[in-house]
């Protein structure tokens, strides 16, 4: 059985509003979809169902947001990781890359609208996202990620020196990207909101009951878990990188990378006065990427790969992010403490997009957002609740494929394009004559 890392020991796990109340299963239950994961994916989806009226079982082997949903930095931008837009419609092909792109790039609009429906108190704030030009030759790659998003309908917009300092309080940028429609919160209580939202529109939540196998019932599936069973006409998984038996060979689809996040104390409000100023959230441009963000109480919430030392010595990982803050904000002066440190894992797939798997007739699974939790998991719930309520598959925004394993080199893949990135900073710094940071 996979070892997951620490849940209790995340900002978030200390601040979120408490779960609904739910219990184990026992005994059988009839549904007309079985929903097996209670993260952000599974959640959305039983929503959308129980909305429409379907009758709708969710079953979380821990509690909800266990997973990546309850463990992730809390950013919400509606973009695409590692590809540009042009890369990923040569990967995917048409009609499937156009409705991808629709439905991430728009995955904010459905966020905020969740959240305002069901009055979910989750810290939500969307004052946009900058990712910073770290090099003078970043611009280049900056204006045409800007040319590409505002194509497809998305507000961005390519910015200044100068107004990446006014907006960040940094100055060690050459210019930036801003995405206005980027957000945040805390992953946990959004989650939490969430599964107060499937049961007020009638769907069932079981907790601490974790789906063993599905078998074949006649016309039906058979969902056991340890005390119950669900009988269901569809079933999907939506388990992710906390994917734990259920169906043979599902675990095997990615590959785990690990992250770690880290919180401050609660800044004074003179100092976030001029770090930060319009609680954004901010991607410092790297491949070896360091993003931060505030949560409601004012802490400076990061998030870093570990490699080599970092990550796997704690002491000098709140050091080197110390660093690195203090690097880009020189103005702050008092010690940095990083009083919350936790890990979460990651489902990794080579081409970073969402695998979309049909397992046998009227059971799916979908596995790999490689890390693009808030507004991926938010809106794959629209494709998986389409694909239960009958949409044809050639009209899904996902294609579905059989199920596949991981290919060998995602076994060290990850951790060698991170260094390949942290390599490729170092030499466009020293190109470019920019200025490296503490650590790099």
């Amino acid at each position: 059985m996979p070892r997951f890392s620490p849940f209790d020991a995340t900002l978030w796990y200390a601040s979120a509003p408490q779960a609904p109340a739910t219990l184990a299963l026992e005994g059988t239950v009839r549904a007309d979809v079985c929903v097996v994961g209670g993260g952000y994916t599974g959640l959305t989806t039983a929503l959308e169902l129980a909305r429409a009226g379907v009758r709708v079982v969710l079953l979380e082997a821990e509690e909800v947001g266990f997973g990546g949903s309850g463990r992730n930095a809390g950013h919400s931008t509606p973009t695409f990781t590692h590809y540009s837009l042009p890369q990923l419609r040569k990967m995917l092909g048409e009609p499937w890359a156009e409705r991808m792109i629709k439905r991430q790039t728009r995955a904010n609009d459905r966020v905020a609208a969740m959240i305002a429906r069901y009055q979910i108190e989750c810290e939500w704030q969307q004052n946009g996202y900058v990712m910073g030009a770290h090099t003078p030759s970043a611009m280049k790659t900056i204006e045409t990620k800007a040319s590409d998003y505002n194509h497809v309908g998305a507000n961005t917009r390519v910015l200044t020196k100068s107004e990446v300092e006014a907006i960040t309080g940094s100055a060690r940028f050459y210019g930036g990207w801003f995405h206005e429609e980027a957000g945040h919160l805390n992953p946990l209580a959004y989650a939490r909101g969430l599964a107060g939202a499937v049961m007020a529109e009638g769907g069932t939540i079981f907790t601490q009951s974790p789906a063993l196998k599905v078998e074949r019932k006649g016309a039906s599936w058979n969902v056991e878990t340890p005390h119950g069973s669900v009988t269901a006409d569809k079933v999907i998984f939506g388990t992710g990188a906390y994917t734990v038996g259920g169906w043979p060979g599902l675990a095997q689809t990615f590959k785990i990378q690990r992250v770690f996040v880290a919180a401050t104390q609660p800044l004074a409000a003179e100092l976030r006065a001029s770090v930060l100023p319009e609680n954004t959230t901010i991607h410092d441009g790297r491949g070896d990427i360091f993003v931060y963000k505030y949560n409601a109480e004012g802490r400076l919430v990061a998030s870093m790969f570990p490699m080599g030392r970092r990550g796997r010595d704690v002491a000098f990982t709140k050091k080197l992010m110390s660093d690195r803050l203090k690097w880009l904000h020189p103005q702050i002066h008092q010690e940095i403490d990083w009083q919350f440190f936790w890990f979460g894992e990651l489902d990794m797939q080579y081409r970073t997009i969402p695998r979309f798997y049909d397992l046998a007739p009227g059971v799916v699974a979908l596995t790999g957002l490689s890390g693009r939790g808030v507004p991926t998991g938010s809106m794959l719930g629209g494709v998986l609740s389409e694909w239960a309520m009958g949409v044809a598959e050639k009209d899904l925004a996902l294609k579905l494929e059989p199920l596949k394993a991981a290919p060998f080199y995602m076994n060290f893949g990850p951790q060698l394009t991170l260094r390949y990135y942290r390599v490729r900073d170092w030499l466009t710094a020293r190109r470019d004559g920019a200025a490296l940071p503490p650590h790099a």
